[in-house]
């Protein structure tokens, strides 16, 4: 194993991309709710062919910051441009279908008797369950032809309450490519799994990072294990603050995120695989 442990704390590019290369473009924004701030002045550039890492301990801001990312939270200050679109002058519905989101708010928002194929053609029409809609051919074709690229054609008879945890979240990114998205967030994807749901999604999400057909893909997580390769940019957050980010092998070091979590981590690389131990006793990890 490699071990990583230059600290490099790196600033982001704010004109070096073409517009028409940024499929996210938030500048200086902040989010404060009830007084306390949630987010501090974050700019952060995402091109079409980006695959970022946002990793960071509870609280530091990361669902936050995906949920402006997504339109589904306007920011307190600062510009968000998402697809092109400045988000607070344009129509939310219709930027949300360019956008895929997979979350566990989303998962909460589904009926247990919702079958898998109609809620994944549902996404195309930006609702949650089936009523009296009546589809296309072409969405069921292209409904099961993602299915099967997540490796849950099979799921596409059954109902939301009886799967597991794992075909939930193959079924969850589903639904979010329906769209043929620009952008896909995945808000951590890997919670809740055991060890070969773990590896069977990391094996997955590395796959759909290497096509180039692909959107830009962001993805949250709590552990650095589930980084899959292929993935080119992080994220660290603390506190609503940057810690760092740029390329994923410049901000992924032992230094940066011994900052982020105020306790010495040691960090390793083993085939493109990203593993997280600390070192000692010190500091105090804030749940």
């Amino acid at each position: 194993m490699e071990d990583v442990n230059d600290t490099i704390i790196s600033t982001p590019a704010t004109t070096d991309a073409l517009d028409e290369d940024l499929v996210l473009d938030l500048r200086e924004v902040t989010l404060v709710r009830d007084g306390r701030t949630l987010l501090h002045p974050v700019t952060w550039q995402v091109e079409v062919d980006e695959r970022w890492i946002i990793i960071g301990p509870n609280g530091a801001g990361k669902t936050s910051l995906l949920t402006i990312a997504g339109a589904r939270e306007y920011p307190s200050s600062g510009s968000a441009r998402i697809v092109g679109e400045t988000l607070g002058r344009t129509d939310v519905r219709e930027l949300r279908t360019a956008v895929g989101m997979s979350s566990a708010a989303v998962s909460h928002q589904i009926p247990g008797d919702e079958r898998v194929l109609d809620l994944v053609i549902s996404a195309g029409y930006d609702v949650m369950g089936r009523w009296r809609e009546v589809y296309e051919s072409a969405d069921e074709v292209r409904a099961m032809e993602i299915l099967e690229q997540m490796g849950a054609l099979h799921l596409g008879d059954q109902v939301w309450g009886t799967l597991s945890e794992g075909e939930r979240k193959r079924v969850l990114i589903a639904r979010a490519l329906m769209t043929d998205p620009e952008l896909l967030l995945l808000d951590e994807p890997g919670a809740g799994l055991d060890l070969g749901g773990r590896e069977d999604l990391v094996s997955m999400l590395g796959e759909l990072a290497a096509d180039p057909d692909a959107p830009a893909m962001v993805m949250v997580t709590h552990h650095v294990e589930e980084i899959p390769p292929g993935f080119t940019h992080g994220m660290i957050l603390d506190e609503g603050h940057v810690v760092a980010q740029g390329l994923l092998e410049d901000v992924m070091t032992s230094g940066n995120l011994t900052r982020a979590y105020h306790q010495p981590i040691s960090l390793s690389i083993d085939e493109d695989r990203y593993f997280a131990r600390r070192t000692r006793r010190g500091g105090s990890h804030r749940v």
